[in-house]
């Protein structure tokens, strides 16, 4: 019996000449279409039967990649994909919304934080010397350069190597608690209403890392078409990246929320982080459903969330 480690193997049920019987068999509720080469090879008519005969959803790989993981397979852009499709062009509308949503969250987050600002700020130059914020250069909009404000957690590096290999040591007391409740972000509604952030978008990297991801990441500029924000899908859906690999990642949901940039999708994004603030993070199990995936060469059974 494997063990709960070890990679379930899912059946190969047949060349794709006999889709037709497959599909007969397994009933699937679903077939994935991953043909690498579909030229000539695609199987239209038994696709097309069952979809009208048996009511089976026919879907492309790459449309449930991202339904069901919630980031884009940077791999499989295509650059004149990418160029002609509108889904990452966005409209004057969902753009200037987002602005006056964030805007507006921003004016009514300083009034009702201000009391607790006040206290943070002298909590800040009691617990250690130094500036109540820490001022650092990010990039926003358009690559266009801005100062990113936060509440300083840290004491003041004492050499330039503090900075590059360790600051851990140098968290405040205040600063362990201004970091975990995320309450070191508040400053950055200033931010939002001068223009540079919204609330919601891809975080603003450093410019050494901006420069660096630029050369490294494929579709990384993409992020830079719609302003950052305070917390984005990347922040909500991945934890902290440290490495290149990981950075990558992080960028296949910021490319997602791109691509479905919408209210409703700002609203959970939202919740979401304040769930992640002030609660355990956890999820219910989807439910899982039979999908017959079509391959290079066989069509084959698995199982995946609905």
């Amino acid at each position: 019996m494997p063990s709960a480690t070890t990679p379930k193997r899912y059946p190969l049920l047949g060349p794709l000449d006999r889709l037709d019987k497959i599909i007969d068999e397994v009933r699937p509720d679903r077939v994935v279409v991953a043909l690498a080469e579909r030229r000539g090879r695609l199987p239209v008519r038994q696709l097309l039967d069952s979809q009208i005969s048996c009511g089976v959803v026919v879907e492309d790989a790459v449309e449930a990649y991202e339904r069901l993981t919630g980031k884009v397979a940077i791999e499989m852009l295509m650059p004149g994909s990418v160029v002609f499709s509108r889904a990452f062009r966005k409209s004057r509308l969902t753009l200037l919304g987002s602005r006056v949503v964030s805007v507006l969250a921003a004016l009514i987050g300083l009034s009702l934080l201000a009391p607790l600002s006040m206290l943070i700020a002298i909590a800040i130059k009691l617990d250690s010397r130094g500036p109540v914020f820490f001022v650092h250069d990010r990039v926003g909009r358009c690559g266009r350069r801005f100062k990113l404000i936060k509440f300083r957690s840290m004491r003041p590096a004492e050499r330039a190597a503090d900075v590059v290999v360790d600051d851990g040591h140098r968290v405040t007391r205040v600063g362990r608690w201004l970091r975990k409740f995320r309450l070191d972000e508040i400053p950055q509604f200033v931010n939002i209403l001068r223009g540079d952030m919204n609330l919601v978008g891809p975080r603003p990297h450093r410019v050494p890392k901006f420069e660096l991801f630029v050369e490294q990441i494929p579709y990384f500029w993409l992020r830079f078409t719609i302003r950052p924000g305070l917390t984005g899908w990347a922040q909500t859906r991945y934890a902290y990246a440290q490495t290149l690999e990981e950075e990558t990642e992080k960028v296949r949901y910021d490319l997602y929320y791109l691509k479905h940039m919408s209210f409703w999708l700002d609203v959970r994004i939202l919740v979401d982080t304040i769930k992640i603030v002030l609660l355990s993070r956890g999820s219910a199990g989807a439910p899982r459903r039979e999908t017959v995936v079509v391959t290079n060469e066989h069509a084959e059974t698995r199982l995946s969330a609905a």
